[in-house]
């Protein structure tokens, strides 16, 4: 199999930590998805990362979609949590962490038009979705041990995903001072293989994109 993938993408880095974490041999291809370049466009309909090239060329896209693919295909070690309500608990911080990438996402776009043809309140009500989902993943979250029932899986990976984004895109917000359970449950996902080794880093965009 091949990953399609972009160096500071948090949602190609929860799919990088579930192959590594379940063993599954990949190539990784990384690329700037919005760059002239891109070939992402010939593998998946909407155009984004990540995608996963399958040996027979079909593809699977969308982070989440990917993530619940291979939980279904390789279901050892299991990643899901198995009791229902625990699931349900850890897709809850699955959304939540997706959104406050998304919102943080939208808000960097907006920055990008010159000044003057920048919307203000795009800009608050983006900042609000990212202040409030991290307020609600910091209740959510445990004060030690792992996201959900004390186990490693789908929580973690998501939300680890999404602290490592906003640490290199977002450093002016203050997660970290604020949530300091957060900070500690970070540090210690970065101590597993599968988080050290898909440590984001930034990319430069050459094309205008807004």
């Amino acid at each position: 199999m091949q990953l399609l993938s972009a160096t500071p993408s948090p949602y190609a880095r929860k799919v990088r930590i579930t192959l590594a974490e379940k063993s599954i041999p990949f190539t990784l291809l990384t690329e700037v998805p919005w760059n002239h370049d891109a070939s992402a466009p010939r593998y998946n309909p909407l155009e984004k990362i990540p995608v996963l090239i399958l040996d027979d060329g079909s593809t699977v896209y969308e982070s989440r979609f990917i993530l619940e693919w291979l939980e279904i295909k390789f279901p050892e070690p299991a990643l899901f949590p198995k009791d229902p309500d625990a699931l349900l608990a850890a897709r809850q911080l699955e959304v939540l962490a997706d959104a406050i990438c998304d919102a943080f996402v939208l808000a960097s776009f907006e920055r990008r038009r010159p000044e003057g043809k920048r919307s203000q309140p795009w800009l608050d009500r983006q900042l609000r979705k990212i202040n409030g989902g991290l307020r609600e993943v910091a209740r959510l979250v445990p004060h030690s041990g792992y996201c959900v029932g004390g186990r490693f899986g789908l929580a973690d990976i998501a939300v680890g995903s999404m602290l490592g984004f906003l640490a290199l895109r977002g450093p002016e917000i203050n997660w970290p001072g604020e949530y300091p359970h957060l900070a500690s449950l970070y540090a210690r996902l970065m101590g597993r293989p599968s988080f050290a080794s898909t440590t984001p880093v930034a990319q430069d965009i050459e094309k205008s994109v807004v």
